[in-house]
């Protein structure tokens, strides 16, 4: 009877302890992966006519962490602004741009427009704003 216990427990042992180290290898993985940056957080294009067209601002985002970061979505809190941005993979230490153009034709007025960035970064979504006047 021993055998038998020995048998079907010592593999049981061994697939457990080998499942806790892989978890704690994932858990360091997510400690250590990638981290989203921006290098400013907010743009204020100041006056600008409804005459002249949409405005456009570029903001950069870097990768601080140590895995490839990839930005999943980037949004917007309104339809008059527009992000483009690329979905490629940003290697660790390396950056990308998000360009936000915002169209002012029909708001007259004060302006403030927030864009969320997702990603796989650890810090979840990261938020940027544009404001300014449009006369």
């Amino acid at each position: 009877m021993k055998t038998k216990v020995s048998t079907i427990f010592l593999p049981l042992i061994a697939l457990v302890l080998s499942l806790g180290a892989y978890c704690e290898g994932f858990a360091q993985e997510a400690k250590s992966g990638a981290k989203i940056e921006t290098t400013e957080v907010e743009f204020d294009f100041g006056e600008i006519l409804e005459a002249d067209g949409p405005v456009s601002h570029t903001f950069v985002v870097k990768n601080t962490g140590k895995s490839p970061l990839v930005l999943t979505r980037v949004s917007a809190s309104c339809g008059c602004t527009k992000p483009e941005f690329s979905r490629e993979p940003i290697a660790p230490g390396a950056s990308t741009k998000i360009k936000i153009t915002y169209n002012p034709a029909g708001r007259p007025g004060q302006f403030v427009k927030t864009i969320a960035i997702y990603s796989n970064g650890s810090e979840g979504a990261v938020t940027v704003r544009i404001r300014g006047v449009v006369k």
